[in-house]
């Protein structure tokens, strides 16, 4: 599961490296600007989501492990 997620988020962050480069910053919010800001926004919820999701199982290993 670990490698699992580790691909995830790299591919997360390699979509925010290809949206920053659709953007255009003379007409930050017009035309594929705002895809991209769209893009990048849930790009870093995705990242965020898969770090919590394995903290949250580094979390669930400890207490098994206690509890035996």
């Amino acid at each position: 599961m670990k490698i699992f997620t580790s691909i995830l988020v790299f591919l997360a962050l390699a979509l925010i490296v290809f949206n920053i480069t659709l953007l255009d910053f003379n007409h930050p919010f017009q035309g594929d600007s705002v895809v991209a800001f769209i893009g990048i926004a849930a790009s870093f919820c995705a990242v965020l989501i898969l770090l919590i999701f394995r903290m949250s199982k580094a979390i669930e290993e400890k207490t098994n492990d206690r509890q035996l």
